[in-house]
């Protein structure tokens, strides 16, 4: 808006910057300024250093123009969409954090806000050297009339580098400056021919072109049992958004151990997508950042963080396996990127595409609401049936003492390995073991920065935390009582019970298939290319091994403790439990040998293993939302977490409480605490948790943000609010 100047009138802008501030900052620019746009990327002063930003709008006409800073200019990428800032506006608004934070995540990449640098060409001047040899003579041979690269005409002359800086230091070549031309990226082609689709597949895939024709808001919810074919289904939507010209964003969990679905991609468009992920290297951040912002990139793979990309057209978003905890974001700005997908399709209306053999009870709740139109592959294709899932009851048939596997299990392991068929053993737990404690005296050791015991593992010979990271080499001598060597494993991680097999199974050849044993996407490229061509045998992993991946001669699933994720108090923990035990069961026989799964388990009885035993997980899922909507629970009714941390146990204490008693108390609305967090220490903060309930339809947000706002808070606690909390520690 102008201002009255005695050097005339100014523009003021409101510029948001990638911080966590309340809003907007306002600079003015002076009259014969070009005046940026609304989305316009800018380089404007901040508390002594320059920093980029976005024109978010007019600026504040009441702020006094004495304490405007002037903009420096704008910076030379595309604008960020007013469709992309509706959605950082809105998911700030949603999660209760600062625009500024959200507008973060969308510039990740700072180094993508200006062009390539330019290259150095250099072409003959005319003028003549003061010594012309005959390697000079050719340089001036082949750099008359074309400007060339340094590399190019040395090559092109047979002379090292030092003829051309030379010849350059003389006058007789002329340095010319010229924009980088911008990567080129292969562009998938959507009418390659695509894999035979049975009739139910071809069904699903017909209603997701559909809407993906529609040009409108619309979510699809496709459900199919491991094995399904969900994935080709999915690429006839995509195909359908390539040929109209529009991105697509798909987001997958483990994008790290995707190699098999990037190799799908491949042999159906012809051509990889864009890769986005936190273990992509800077160069090829940069360069995906702009491709996407300039339209180039028209298919973009990642994990949640790339949702926030700034899409310059985007007409489709895929999440596949919606109903993956790792879409839920815990630091910084908290939001489940499987929800603010959703958001987004609403927004930019376009549709949006959940795939998974198990979703989430929320998707199951839209979907039979008529939210979601919901899409369901019930068999395997082609000739691949489901597995039979056993169950070992460990309080009749268990392992002897010491070890882990039962002997009903280690038998089928043994049968499988005779018949030169692949087994994979699972237990979703990391390390050698998770305590370790002192046979002397009972010392455990546990981790100085959290609530929480240390982690042995062996491989990497130190005890670690799998909160905060703390890791050290595990002690010679007990740090209580001095005791020497009198330390004992306490439970079992992978690495034990890969030990165990090894020792039953000392022919086969043996991988462990963890976090902890990859160094990163190649090395897990390479396990898995290993694992398809049949050069391992016997697999032992975590939950990196449940989601998605197609082994051909894998045939036996054993689970080493099929109850470990059904104790703690989560609200989820019934249906996290079963979505991960038929995700891993489904790695057995997916094509024509016979799969089998034998289930460990204390508790056979329990209604999570019944309905995998049974094959029956809809029953259980309706049981379990009769449970949640007798108790108001999501997605029958609205939950916030409050967490208050500080360094200091007395003053987490003091502020929790002073939050609990500035509780709001409307109809509809309860709220449980202060109480300690379950996990009450971590990284060195003291935690305070406090717990929101309330029904369906009352605003949340507004609600926790006044009640917030009446309660002054002292600069050592900080103040985390979770809406629609997953973890509950």
């Amino acid at each position: 808006m102008p201002s009255a100047s005695a050097n005339g009138p100014l523009s003021r802008l409101g510029v948001l910057l990638p911080l966590a501030v309340p809003g907007p900052f306002d600079y003015c620019l002076a009259p014969s300024d070009p005046v940026p746009a609304p989305g316009d990327f800018v380089a404007v002063p901040f508390r002594g250093r320059t920093e980029a930003g976005v024109v978010w709008g007019p600026g504040d006409a009441d702020l006094p123009e004495a304490k405007l800073k002037p903009l420096l200019g704008r910076l030379d990428c595309p604008p960020l969409s007013a469709e992309n800032r509706r959605f950082i506006e809105w998911v700030a608004a949603y999660t209760l954090s600062s625009p500024g934070a959200v507008l973060k995540l969308a510039m990740s990449e700072p180094s993508a806000l200006a062009p390539e640098a330019g290259e150095i060409l250099y072409r003959a001047s005319g003028v003549k050297p003061p010594r012309l040899t005959p390697a000079r003579a050719r340089v001036l041979e082949a750099a008359a009339g074309a400007s060339r690269r340094l590399g190019d005409l040395a090559a092109l002359a047979n002379v090292g580098p030092g003829v051309i800086r030379g010849l350059a230091a003389a006058g007789a070549l002329a340095a010319v400056a010229a924009p980088r031309a911008a990567a080129a990226l292969p562009a998938p082609d959507a009418d390659l021919p695509a894999l035979p689709l049975s009739d139910v597949q071809a069904m699903a895939a017909a209603e997701l072109r559909r809407m993906v024709a529609a040009a409108d808001f619309a979510v699809a919810l496709l459900e199919g049992v491991a094995g399904a074919g969900k994935t080709e289904v999915y690429f006839e939507a995509i195909a359908e958004a390539l040929r109209r010209g529009r991105q697509i964003l798909v987001l997958l969990p483990e994008i790290a151990l995707s190699a098999q679905w990037f190799e799908r991609f491949r042999r159906r468009f012809g051509a990889a997508p864009a890769l986005w992920h936190s273990e992509v290297k800077k160069a090829a951040r940069r360069q995906t950042w702009r491709a996407v912002a300039e339209g180039r990139a028209k298919v973009v793979v990642g994990a949640r963080s790339a949702l926030f990309l700034p899409y310059a057209d985007l007409g489709l978003i895929v999440v596949d396996e919606e109903h993956d905890a790792s879409y839920k974001q815990e630091e910084g700005v908290i939001y489940n990127a499987r929800d603010m997908a959703v958001a987004r399709g609403s927004l930019g209306r376009f549709p949006v595409v959940l795939a998974s053999a198990t979703p989430s009870i929320e998707s199951l709740s839209n979907a039979a609401r008529g939210r979601y139109r919901h899409l369901h592959l019930p068999n395997r294709h082609g000739a691949a049936r489901l597995p039979e899932i056993v169950a070992v009851d460990l309080r009749r048939d268990p392992p002897p003492r010491g070890r882990w596997l039962a002997p009903k299990l280690r038998a089928e392991v043994a049968a499988a390995l005779a018949r030169r068929e692949q087994v994979l053993l699972f237990l979703n737990r990391r390390g050698y073991a998770p305590l370790t404690l002192c046979g002397a005296c009972g010392h455990r050791l546990q981790c100085p920065n959290c609530s929480a015991w240390l982690v042995d593992h062996q491989r990497l010979g130190r005890v670690q935390c799998h909160h905060c990271g703390h890791a050290v080499a595990k002690p010679e001598t007990c740090p209580h009582c001095g005791a020497e060597g009198r330390w004992r494993a306490c439970g079992p991680g992978v690495e034990r019970v890969a030990e165990e097999a090894a020792a039953d199974f000392p022919e086969a050849r043996l991988a462990v298939l963890t976090s902890d044993t990859l160094s990163g996407p190649a090395e897990a490229t390479a396990q898995l290319r290993a694992i398809e061509a049949r050069e391992i045998d016997l697999l032992v992993g975590t939950q990196l091994v449940a989601k998605g991946h197609h082994f051909p001669h894998l045939t036996l699933v054993g689970v080493v403790d099929a109850d470990l994720g059904l104790n703690g108090g989560d609200l989820r923990a019934g249906e996290r439990t079963l979505q991960l035990l038929t995700q891993v069961a489904g790695r057995a026989g997916r094509e024509q040998l016979p799969g089998r799964v034998l289930v460990q388990t204390h508790m056979p009885e329990h209604p999570v293993m019944r309905a995998l035993l049974a094959g029956d997980t809809a029953k259980f899922l309706e049981a379990e939302i009769a449970d949640r909507r007798a108790a108001g629970m999501p997605p029958y009714g609205r939950l916030v977490a409050l967490i208050v941390s500080g360094p200091d146990p007395a003053a987490v204490k003091a502020a929790a409480l002073a939050l609990g008693r500035a509780a709001p108390s409307p109809e509809g609305v309860h709220v449980f605490g202060p109480a300690p967090a379950p996990l009450a220490r971590l990284r060195g903060r003291y935690r305070e948790r406090l717990l929101l309930t309330a029904r369906p339809g009352i605003p949340v947000q507004a609600l926790v943000r006044d009640w917030c706002a009446a309660v002054r808070l002292p600069r050592s606690v900080r103040l985390q609010i979770d809406v629609d909390p997953y973890s509950f520690l």
